[in-house]
């Protein structure tokens, strides 16, 4: 799928309009991309610092920094985030930098021997993506939720606060069709970005929307 962007360039994207090829990425992409998006009064400083340092983390690592790392580094809060970004950080702020949400995340994580100590699920088959997203979201149970939190080596397995916003997203996927934004989960769930990068540090999509079946897109 191309996108005429003016009338000497074109840009390959993919059915969601993000870059097929991350590297033919310009400012002009981002502006013209921005009404897209939601954003249609042109972008700000305020959001070419955000763009920018997505681009750049991941012209240097290859990498796209989780949500909670770019708004950390960035000083935004969810609701600047939201109010910058009315489509979202992966919708948004990584379409407008020419990155897709597909390409690998920063994530990291803590070794607990506690974790590997929790007895396996019992045996079953899950059909997964080639990222190990759920293929079906029908087909999620809790086992599977377990077995991707061990897999993610999540420290302590899967709290009381991790099973209300796996239980939250499927809820909300099931009523209306759509996973909610982060901000919106954050906000409905009472939590800020440090809360949700300390319970899923695989971020919001590879982690929470992962282990609850489900997948962007």
């Amino acid at each position: 799928m191309n996108i005429a962007i003016n009338a000497k360039k074109t840009y390959d994207v993919d059915s969601r309009g993000f870059l097929i090829r991350p590297e033919d990425w310009d400012e002009e992409f981002a502006e013209r991309t921005a009404p897209q998006v939601g954003i249609t009064t042109g972008l700000t400083d305020e959001h070419w610092k955000a763009i920018r340092f997505v681009r750049l983390a991941y012209e240097k690592h290859h990498r796209v920094p989780l949500v909670y790392v770019t708004c950390v580094n960035n000083r935004l809060k969810t609701g600047d985030l939201k109010r910058l970004f009315p489509a979202g950080y992966h919708r948004g702020v990584c379409r407008l930098a020419g990155v897709s949400y597909r390409a690998p995340f920063y994530s990291f994580w803590i070794d607990s021997e506690e974790n590997a100590a929790q007895p396996r699920p019992p045996a079953a088959e899950y059909r997964v993506d080639v990222y190990g997203f759920l293929i079906d979201h029908n087909g999620w149970d809790e086992h599977f939720a377990v077995m991707k939190a061990q897999e993610m080596k999540m420290p302590e397995g899967l709290s009381e606060e991790h099973w209300r916003i796996i239980h939250y997203l499927r809820n909300a996927f099931t009523r209306s069709g759509e996973l909610p934004h982060v901000t919106t989960t954050c906000e409905d769930n009472g939590l800020g970005m440090r809360d949700l990068q300390r319970l899923f540090p695989d971020g919001y999509h590879r982690g929470a929307v992962k282990v609850a079946g489900l997948r962007f897109g």
